[in-house]
C-alpha cells in the first residue's frame, strides 16, 4: 500500500477542520444564557412589577434567567436607544409602552430610535384602563359633563396633572380638552407618585390615572372616578361609567406595553420568546396577580402588535399635530 505524503496528509487535515469534517458543530439553541428584559421605567412602578412578575415565570420555559434591567429617563427614550443599540441575537429584550413604540415619535422632532425600523415586534403585553378622577373638595364633580361645564365657566383656571408631558395620561386629557371643547392648564410631573399627591393635596384638581394608580384612591374615598377611558365598564370598578356612555361617543385611551427585540432578530427566536410570554401570562395564578395589580393581561402574534402600533401611532400623531403638543 502507498504511503502518503506528510504535507498531503496535513493538508487533508487541515482541509477536514475547517469544513468540520468528521465532528459536525451544531448551534447552541436559543437561548443559551441569560436573557437581558430592559424596563425603561424605575423599580418599584407598574412596569418594573410586571417585567419582574412575568419574566420570572417566562424563564422556567426559556431555561434561561430573565435579568430585569432598569433603564429609566426621557419618556422611555434610554430604554429604547439601549434596545436599537444591541445585538439582535434574542438576547435583549424590552418591555415598551404606548409612548415608546406610537407617541414619541410624533412629540419628538430628533428622536434617536425608529420605533418601525429599529425594533421587531414579539406581543402586546398589558393595558391599563384610564380612570378620569378629580379631587371633589377642589372639583365638586360627578361626571364628565359637570367637569365641563365649570371648565367653560373659568377656561385655564382648572389645573389637571400627568405622569409626563407626553404620556398616555396626558394625551388622554388632550384628547378629552378636544372632544370636550375646554381649556384646562397642564401641570406635567415626573411620574404618577408626585401627581397622585399634589392630586390628593388640592394642587391639581383632575386627572387621568392608570387603574393600578387610580383604584385604591376612589375605593378609599379620597378622588372620584367620574368615568372610564375603555370602550366598557371595568369589573374592578363596575359603577364608574364609561366616557361614552357620558356623552363622548367612540372614546377611547389605554395605557398599555409589548416586548420587542432588535430588528433583525431571527424570526425563530421571536417565536421562542413569544410563546415563552404566551405560556407564562397564562398561568391563572400569574393572570390574578397581574389582574390584581391592575392590568388587563394580553398575548398576541408580532403582525397584531405591529398593526396596533400603527393604528396607535396614527391616533396620536393627529391628536399631537392638531393640538400643538411638543416637548422639545
Amino acid at each position: 500500500m502507498p504511503s502518503i505524503p506528510r504535507h498531503a496528509a496535513f493538508g487533508a487535515l487541515l482541509l477536514a477542520a475547517v469544513l468540520g469534517v468528521g465532528a459536525p458543530a451544531q448551534a447552541q439553541p436559543y437561548p443559551n444564557k441569560p436573557v437581558t428584559l430592559i424596563v425603561p421605567y424605575p423599580p418599584g412602578g407598574g412596569t418594573d412589577f410586571f417585567a419582574r412578575t412575568v419574566g420570572q415565570k417566562m424563564a422556567e420555559t426559556l431555561g434561561q434567567q430573565m435579568v430585569v434591567e432598569n433603564r429609566p429617563g426621557a419618556a422611555t427614550i434610554v430604554g429604547a436607544q439601549a434596545l436599537a443599540k444591541a445585538p439582535a441575537d434574542g438576547y435583549t429584550v424590552l418591555l415598551g409602552d404606548s409612548a415608546t413604540y406610537a407617541i414619541n415619535v410624533s412629540l419628538y422632532k430628533k428622536l434617536a430610535y425608529d420605533p418601525v425600523k429599529d425594533f421587531a415586534p414579539v406581543s402586546l403585553t398589558g393595558r391599563f384602563a384610564l380612570l378620569l378622577v378629580v379631587n371633589p373638595s377642589v372639583l365638586p364633580a360627578n361626571s364628565p359633563k359637570d367637569l365641563v361645564a365649570q371648565a367653560k365657566q373659568r377656561p385655564g383656571a382648572i389645573a389637571y396633572g400627568s405622569p409626563g408631558s407626553g404620556s398616555p395620561h396626558h394625551l388622554a386629557m388632550e384628547l378629552f380638552k378636544e372632544r370636550a371643547g375646554i381649556d384646562l392648564l397642564h401641570v406635567p410631573y415626573k411620574g404618577a407618585a408626585p401627581a397622585v399627591q399634589d392630586l390628593l393635596g388640592g394642587r391639581i384638581a383632575t386627572m387621568f390615572l392608570d387603574l393600578a394608580a387610580g383604584a385604591p384612591q376612589v375605593r378609599g374615598g379620597k378622588v372620584k372616578a367620574l368615568a372610564v377611558a375603555s370602550p366598557q365598564r371595568i369589573a374592578a370598578l363596575p359603577e364608574v361609567a364609561t366616557l361614552a356612555e357620558s356623552g363622548f361617543p367612540g372614546f377611547e385611551a389605554w395605557a398599555w406595553q409589548g416586548i420587542a427585540v432588535p430588528a433583525g432578530t431571527p424570526k425563530e427566536i421571536i417565536a421562542t420568546l413569544n410563546s415563552a410570554y404566551g405560556k407564562a401570562i397564562a398561568d391563572p395564578a400569574l393572570r390574578q396577580k397581574i389582574s390584581d395589580a391592575g392590568i388587563e393581561p394580553l398575548h398576541s402574534t408580532p403582525q397584531e402588535m405591529a398593526d396596533y402600533i400603527k393604528r396607535e401611532t396614527a391616533k396620536w400623531a393627529k391628536l399631537i399635530a392638531d393640538r400643538h403638543i411638543t416637548v422639545d
